[in-house]
């Protein structure tokens, strides 16, 4: 079970919909695991390494198919890279190569459990960077000094991977990167697509540069998530596309430049508040610190797999669940782009106009959501997350609802940057679950929720209200956002 707290989510409120919130999110949860997909992608048999799965490989891949390799012609094996619950990919590897596994190093969140035993792992900062970033960067740099031709390494990336890789350029703090980031993505509301725009072009490891230190080597890049989806419904990303757009797989080429990065900062208001030392770095744009681009990273001896489609694992698992348990799964939205707060308050009156008025939709229904919603904070400081917020803010509308549910998720099992200090909880929530009877329960325990979501406090108010989810740390495909309109 990745929820670990079952039971104090479901014994109140509309009990039979939270029961059923509770395992919809579990089974999605529990499909967010790269583990059992990674041995789907490599095998070892005696002295061959099988390496390849058609349902990974990136749409019209230059390279395709089950590559044998004879171990006997390699030398070292390596597995380096970044994201959150990244240990789950290592564990995987260590136990199909065993000892034939030279080593490496991955970074993954503060407050994951340590799984690897021959990788290296340092557990570092996460939505915002900090000095153990630099430290696994330059662990992992270390061991690409001395790489050969006749090395085998393996890079991996996933959701938290443009955080927790952070090597500032020459000349600039980790300090400084630290405070932009939380300017831009905290303060600000800045999406990590846009923020990478600027993180990219002043930092040592990101941007393909991961790839660039063991080039030498034979390279297998793994990415622990789709890389065919595109937010056109139909429309596969190829992998001409992958590589020429890609702004966040810091294993693969980058297709942005300093001009976007001075750009991105001007339109948020944000360059008179940047530090001077990445103004100048950005400004001066020397050719020498550029990302890797497409025409570079080809020239490598590489194959990609993106090893978590989200059609064969996250959301259909959730709504296999869903229906399982007499609901009309339907997918709202894989793309959704709104203010935490926003998007719980509309998804919620539109399910009460479900329960009401049966339009648009006939209950049972789940509609689900995925993607990442946001959440500006200012200069707030209250402890909390996307889900929590998208879950409470749903509360102040479908108070009095006997049908209407609403459940949201970070996959990963940590929503937010953590810090809740509160008796018996997880310094981290997951997310959480809200129905009908919140808000009463609320007013009977004195938590008072306006304020909690004013002040952005949303994971303190929802453990109090038994209604935060508290899950074991994974890999992250996004947000898993659920709302039930029961019979």
């Amino acid at each position: 079970m990745r929820i670990q707290n079952m039971e104090s989510l479901t014994n109140h409120g509309n009990i039979k919909g939270r029961e059923h919130m509770a395992q919809i999110l579990e089974a999605g949860l529990s499909a967010a695991d790269p583990y059992e997909n990674t041995k789907k992608l490599i095998r070892l048999e005696g002295d061959i390494l099988y390496v390849g799965n058609p349902d990974f490989e990136p749409y019209q891949s230059a390279k395709t198919g089950v590559d044998a390799i004879d171990l006997n012609g390699v030398d070292r094996i390596y597995v380096v890279g970044a994201a959150k619950g990244i240990q789950r990919v290592g564990r995987a590897f260590e136990e199909i190569l065993g000892d034939r596994l030279t080593g490496g190093h991955i970074i993954g969140k503060h407050g994951d459990s340590m799984e690897c035993v021959r990788i290296g792992v340092t557990l570092a900062g996460h939505p915002v960077p900090d000095k153990r970033c630099v430290e696994g960067c330059e662990k992992i740099y270390e061991l690409s000094k001395d790489i050969t031709e006749r090395d085998l390494v393996f890079t991996v990336a996933g959701n938290g991977v443009s955080a927790l890789l952070t090597w500032p350029s020459e000349g600039i703090d980790i300090q400084e990167v630290s405070d932009l980031t939380y300017m831009m993505q905290i303060e600000k509301g800045v999406t990590t697509e846009e923020l990478n725009y600027v993180r990219n072009h002043v930092d040592r490891m990101k941007g393909g540069r991961l790839s660039r230190y063991f080039s030498k080597a034979r390279l297998v890049h793994i990415v622990a998530i789709d890389v065919t989806t595109t937010t056109v419904p139909g429309v596969k990303r190829t992998e001409d596309e992958l590589l020429a757009k890609n702004i966040w797989l810091h294993n693969l080429s980058e297709g942005s430049t300093f001009a976007d990065a001075v750009r991105i900062l001007k339109f948020w208001d944000a360059w008179d508040r940047t530090p001077k030392s990445i103004q100048d770095h950005l400004l001066k744009a020397d050719p020498a610190d550029e990302t890797v681009k497409k025409d570079e990273f080809v020239k490598m001896n590489y194959r990609i797999f993106g090893i978590m489609p989200k059609d064969k694992t996250l959301f259909k698992a959730a709504m296999e669940k869903a229906a399982e348990l007499g609901y009309k799964p339907l997918f709202f939205s894989d793309w959704f782009r709104a203010e935490a707060k926003d998007a719980g308050k509309v998804l919620a009156s539109i399910a009460l106009n479900i329960e009401r008025m049966g339009e648009p939709l006939k209950a049972p229904v789940a509609l689900f959501t995925g993607g990442e919603i946001i959440v500006t904070v200012g200069a707030e400081t209250g402890v909390g997350g996307r889900n929590q917020e998208f879950a409470l803010s749903a509360a102040t509308v479908i108070r009095g609802s006997r049908k209407v549910v609403v459940g949201g998720v970070d996959t990963d099992g940590t929503d937010g940057p953590g810090g809740l200090t509160l008796e018996g909880a997880p310094d981290c929530l997951t997310g959480g679950i809200t129905d009908g009877r919140t808000m009463d329960e609320a007013a009977e325990k004195g938590v008072n929720v306006a304020l909690a979501l004013k002040t952005h406090a949303t994971s303190e108010a929802l453990w109090k209200l038994d209604s935060g989810i508290h899950a074991a740390q994974n890999i992250s495909l996004g947000d898993l956002g659920c709302v039930l309109v029961m019979e």
